[in-house]
């Protein structure tokens, strides 16, 4: 799936991404750790892994969108 970076925390590793429809999503340092990232900026395209749906739903995986 696919979002754009809205807010990262480099201290804590963590942040969350819009997705395509607007909806915020937080993501944890595990699931930034998992993609390898350095940094990420506010309006980066990433590729985003999930679990759960609704209130449940978390990220699993941040990572950049390549074409």
């Amino acid at each position: 799936m696919q979002a754009t970076a809205y807010t990262y925390d480099e201290n804590t590793r963590s942040g969350s991404v819009l997705l395509d429809d607007g909806t915020p999503v937080p993501f944890d340092a595990p699931a930034f750790n998992a993609g390898g990232l350095r940094l990420l900026r506010p309006g980066q395209r990433v590729r985003i892994e999930t679990e759960g749906k609704g209130e449940s739903l978390h990220i699993t995986l941040v990572t950049l969108q390549t074409l």
